[in-house]
């Protein structure tokens, strides 16, 4: 269904926005004090590309009856808030192991939309 492949697109986009943050993040505690902008940058996209995840999974789970896309982007939502403010606070304890649970957990659910296609089964179409 349309809705399955449209998360697979946010998913998607969500990696790759998510892959430039440690690039970002490395550049900069290597010296180069612009790259910081390019963190912060990232970090707006990042998070704006979560919420967009959580309401197409939102869709998923009405329309395929499929709710566990939800319930791991809301998580990763939910991960990715506190790492931003961590981030802004300069709590560097928490925010850099947050960043990279994070980078992992939408790497597995990139696999995971990608493995296993969306589709509506026969048994939750008749329900």
């Amino acid at each position: 269904m349309i809705s399955g492949r449209v998360l697979q697109g946010v998913v998607s986009a969500h990696l790759l926005a998510i892959a430039g943050q440690p690039v970002f993040a490395g550049v900069y505690l290597s010296g180069d004090f612009d790259a910081l902008r390019l963190h912060a940058a990232g970090a707006n996209i990042v998070t704006s590309i979560g919420y967009l995840q959580v309401i197409v999974a939102v869709v998923v789970w009405v329309r395929l009856r499929r709710y566990w896309p939800f319930m791991v982007s809301l998580g990763v939502v939910i991960a990715e808030t506190v790492q931003y403010f961590a981030g802004q606070d300069g709590a560097l304890w928490l925010h850099i192991p947050l960043g990279v649970i994070t980078v992992v957990a939408v790497v597995v659910q990139f696999i995971a939309v990608w493995r296993r296609p969306l589709r509506r089964t026969e048994e939750t179409a008749r329900a």
